[in-house]
């Protein structure tokens, strides 16, 4: 299937599953890689609804392949010989005990990337352990970092693990790996691991902490709440304003648009922030949002209104950028990141059904057997 993007050309087999790795081989898909999702009989991937609100299924082919079948296996290998990535997510152990692990994969195609998703990653005591997004956070000690200093642990949604320290390491990974394999021929497999990714994220804040100007407690630092110029303020109308004046001659200027009075404690002194929270947020919520927006707008105050995900599709920014579209009926992001070569155009919605194997396999030229085709190891591979 042919596609635009800086990917266009390249082919991925990915194997179905939920989370981190449909979305890594969404945005391959976005960028122009060919994908072809293998579902297993009956499976459906968004679990309940309309399959075309199965967002991260865009721009992939979907077809069956019953990897329990003595066959199946056979039929997955084909298509990953003429692949160039294979992703798959399972606990580990399970694709080699289904025949389809990297080393039976790198057999049939030397050069293959094979990625492979996991929470705890494919080594430890955890690793074949039950986990979720939030178990991950919990370990690296990210998750105790987020919130209030009197209160609990926030949950940042499923956005920080499963798809910022899982599936984009994931893709960073396979593009690596697709860069070493054009130059030397030689495959590998990629073991992407969400506590890796997670804690690769917090680098920053670990710099901070060794040097002893970050506490190991949340609500008390610069950028997690503590300091009253990078906070969430309540408005008049009960709306909420996202104040990010970190810099000094920003600082200065939010101050300033504020109509606070004059002698209040430095920006910096710790000692000084719970009075200066108290101004900031009795002033504010002393006027609407779109009183305050009025005040702020076309200044370098670091001042934004913290909005609904329905409102953010029509915020100007947004909307000039084009950083969402509607496809197919359904508002979404548009892909990311901009090329200016190889741009990626709109995603392609997902698919409705499986398509027929056999024409997935032609496409590819990849070989699907009589044996395989009229086995019942591909159910879609005559119809």
């Amino acid at each position: 299937m042919a596609a635009a993007g800086p990917l266009s050309g390249v082919r991925l087999v990915e194997l179905a599953g939920l989370g981190p790795a449909p979305f890594a081989g969404m945005l391959l898909a976005d960028l122009g890689a060919d994908v072809v999702r293998v579902d297993r009989p009956g499976e459906q991937p968004l679990r309940a609804g309309d399959p075309r609100f199965d967002l991260l299924s865009r721009g992939k082919r979907a077809i069956v392949i019953d990897l329990k079948h003595e066959l199946g296996a056979e039929a997955v290998l084909a298509l990953a010989s003429r692949a160039d990535v294979l992703l798959e997510g399972f606990r580990p152990g399970v694709a080699e005990r289904l025949g389809v692990g990297p080393d039976a994969c790198l057999a049939r195609k030397p050069s293959l990337v094979y990625g492979r998703m996991t929470g705890w990653g494919q080594s430890g005591p955890l690793a074949a352990t039950a986990g979720h997004d939030l178990d991950y956070l919990a370990l690296t000690g990210v998750l105790h970092a987020i919130g209030p200093a009197d209160g609990p642990p926030q949950i940042p949604l499923n956005l920080l693990g499963d798809f910022g320290g899982g599936a984009l390491y994931l893709v960073v990974g396979v593009l690596a790996a697709l860069h070493h394999a054009s130059r030397t021929g030689e495959g590998q497999v990629v073991d992407a691991a969400i506590v890796d990714g997670v804690a690769h994220l917090s680098t920053l804040i670990s710099g901070l902490l060794a040097a002893g100007i970050w506490r190991d407690a949340r609500g008390t630092n610069v950028l997690d709440g503590g300091a009253p110029f990078y906070a969430v303020y309540e408005t008049a109308d009960g709306r909420h304003l996202a104040v990010a004046a970190l810099e000094p001659r920003f600082y200065q200027q939010f101050v300033r648009l504020l109509g606070v009075p004059d002698g209040l404690p430095s920006q910096y002194d710790p000692v000084g922030w719970p009075r200066v929270r108290s101004v900031f947020a009795a002033t504010i919520r002393g006027r609407t949002l779109q009183d305050w927006l009025a005040v702020f707008e076309g200044t370098d105050a670091c001042v934004s209104p913290v909005l609904s995900l329905t409102e953010a599709r029509q915020h100007p920014q947004l909307a000039d950028r084009g950083t969402f579209v509607t496809v197919a009926g359904v508002p979404q992001p548009a892909a990311a990141p901009r090329f200016s070569a190889t741009p990626a155009g709109d995603p392609v919605p997902p698919p409705v059904r499986s398509e027929p194997a056999a024409a997935v396999f032609a496409d590819w030229d990849a070989e699907l057997t009589p044996a395989i085709a009229e086995s019942g190891a591909v159910p879609s591979a005559t119809g």
